[in-house]
This record gives structure tokens, sequence and C-alpha cells, in this order.
């Protein structure tokens, strides 16, 4: 189990990606900010799901069913996407 130091680091970690976003959008182009925006909403995910959510500690195939069940959620989304248009 992480000790209060990890989940501290962890919590800046996840402030500071959060502000990056705000930067982004502050001094770069709206296309590069949104691209950005993507890859830190991604590390914030992972550092969510490993950390928090304890995945990190947990067997494989725990992991992998969680990844197997984001893959569907997105999957799901896209045919949502394509279903509206």
């Amino acid at each position: 189990m992480a000790d209060v130091r990890t989940y501290s680091l962890i919590y800046v970690a996840l402030l500071v990606l959060g502000t990056g976003k705000f930067a982004f959008f502050e001094f770069l182009t709206y296309e590069m900010a949104l691209a950005g925006t993507i890859v830190l909403a991604v590390a914030k995910i992972l550092l969510i799901a490993g950390y928090y959510q304890h995945l990190l500690e947990e067997p494989r195939s725990i992991s992998y069913m969680m990844g197997l069940a984001v893959f569907m959620v997105f999957l799901l989304t896209i045919a949502a996407g394509y279903s509206i248009q």
C-alpha cells in the first residue's frame, strides 16, 4: 500500500498537470493547446487509476480487465458518435 508521501506527490503532480492545461490555452495556439490537454488528461487518468485506485498493486489480470473495459467504453462512444450523424 502506498504511503502518505506517495499520495502527496501524486496529488501535487495532478495539480501541476491541471495547471498545465490552463497554461496551454494561455500561451499556445488552440490546436496545440487542445492536443496538449488531451495528453495531460491521459496522464492524469493513468496516475489516478494507478495510485488512487491501486491498480499498480493488483494482479495483472485485474489491470488487463480494467484496460479492456476502458477500451470497450471507447468503442461504444465511437459507435454512438457515428449513429448520431
